[in-house]
């Protein structure tokens, strides 16, 4: 560091910054290759993740309308469960009924499609510093400016 005491020429204060820039140039250039490793190591999680399905499950418990039946005694014991996955795709929303045999298959792709979000989510916060860094890095330097003595 150059302090106002010490008076030096612009080639000492060029050296500096130099040097200064070499080594803030390596650490982003490390900076950018682990973030690049991390990226890569997202995406190939993304890849195995398997079948995807928005939306959210529920259980419906129903009342019919056969009288005595024991959906009306009390306490009622209604008729159920059954499952119903809503879910919003393209702007559009829908409802379908699941069979029980399908519940595994669905609960693993509705969990393997939230994960796909957080994944991506990572990614693009990852993504947003690596680009923040390169257009660091392609930044011209610095012009150096002259500093005047104090007398």
């Amino acid at each position: 560091m150059i302090h106002s005491d010490i008076h030096t020429s612009t080639a000492d204060v060029s050296i500096v910054t130099s040097a200064e820039m070499c080594y803030k140039n390596r650490r982003m250039q490390r900076t950018i290759r682990t973030l690049e490793t991390k990226i890569e190591a997202l995406k190939a999680k993304i890849v195995d993740l398997g079948d995807l399905r928005p939306g959210s499950l529920s259980q419906q418990y129903n009342v019919c309308g056969t009288p005595n039946c024991r959906c009306k005694a009390s306490p009622p014991q209604k008729h159920g469960p059954r499952y119903e996955l809503s879910y919003t795709r393209k702007g559009r929303s829908g409802t379908r009924l699941v069979k029980r045999y399908e519940l595994a298959q669905i609960k693993q792709a509705l969990t393997n499609y939230a994960r796909l979000r957080e994944l991506v989510g990572h990614w693009i916060d990852l993504s947003t510093e690596l680009h923040d860094l390169r257009l660091k890095l392609a930044a011209p330097p610095p012009v150096p400016t002259k500093r005047r003595s104090k007398s």
